[in-house]
């Protein structure tokens, strides 16, 4: 049973609302009230955090056959605030679980709660149409996830994926993309055009065996500061037992802060017993000075669409 940590409010900086949200949408078991807006909280730190990659769920929500893993707990948006509130975070973004597949609906009613400290990140079908994901947009949703673990990359480089991913751009939306390093370099090369924002989950995944020297995460360092490629540092238990440090490090040196995001990853899915909130935190702030993480934030505050 997880213990909800007492907590003072207080007002934060708030970001800009979303457009004004469509109609509720259908909640499944668990999800919460639109009108249930959630207040930030005090803590003791100086330094807003902006935590750009979580996920909620409950067991009692369907989940998608073909799945890699199921869930093994239930993680609602009060977990989340309770797990966020002792370390100053101020904005989040949802990102949609695979294991949830193309049901967006938990999230959505998620988003509801809190629209001006919340985004998402959904995944959808190819076929999703423009309705769908004018409503996702008015609701806070602004980018669409592709995992690719486990998949052929070569299916979203070609029709209906790019065509989907065509209409994703002309939103200003961006593509999240989870995937092993090796593919990384025709999924950038293939995607690029396209001129969606580009954001790369958990360091690119390099291969542990070749750590810095992956040509994926070689791409990556050659992606500059000024392309449209954004990295995630988050998840470095996702990295094969490898030492994220360097990555961090390389990560930094040639993309810099402005091209940086930081995610707790919460919570953790299939690393619950071994990893904490803290223990991302602690990694921020060993890679990246505060002027750096200032940075870090801003870019995030921008590239999700929340006040800057």
């Amino acid at each position: 049973m997880r213990t909800h940590l007492a907590t003072t409010p207080m007002t934060l900086r708030p970001p800009s609302p979303p457009s004004p949200s469509p109609a509720t949408p259908t909640a499944p078991v668990g999800a919460c009230s639109a009108a249930d807006e959630t207040a930030p909280v005090e803590t003791a730190s100086v330094e807003t955090i902006v935590d750009t990659h979580v996920h909620v769920f409950t067991r009692a929500l369907p989940l998608a056959s073909g799945r890699r893993h199921s869930p093994t707990g239930d993680f609602t948006l009060d977990d989340l605030l309770a797990a966020t509130a002792p370390h100053g975070v101020g904005e989040i973004v949802l990102v949609q679980p695979s294991f949830l597949g193309t049901d967006n609906g938990y999230l959505l009613a998620t988003l509801a709660r809190a629209p001006q400290r919340l985004r998402g990140i959904v995944v959808v079908a190819p076929n999703v149409d423009d309705d769908t994901l004018d409503a996702y947009g008015k609701a806070g949703v602004v980018g669409v996830r592709l995992n690719l673990i486990g998949r052929d990359p070569r299916e979203v480089l070609a029709p209906p994926w790019t065509d989907l991913l065509g209409r994703v751009a002309a939103r200003g939306w961006q593509i999240e993309i989870q995937a092993e390093g090796r593919d990384l370099p025709d999924l950038i090369d293939g995607l690029a055009p396209l001129g969606a924002p580009l954001v790369i989950d958990h360091f690119g995944r390099p291969d542990p065996r070749l750590g810095v020297a992956d040509p994926g995460f070689r791409r990556l360092l050659a992606a500059g500061r000024d392309g449209p490629l954004y990295v995630k540092i988050s998840g470095s238990y996702r990295c094969g037992g490898a030492d994220a440090t360097p990555y961090a490090g390389a990560l930094l040196a040639s993309l810099g802060p402005d091209r940086l995001l930081w995610g707790s990853d919460w919570p953790f899915t299939q690393f619950e017993a071994v990893r904490t909130y803290a223990d991302g935190l602690a990694e921020l702030r060993a890679w990246l000075s505060p002027a750096e993480r200032a940075a870090l934030a801003a870019t995030s505050r921008r590239l999700f669409g929340f006040a800057l």
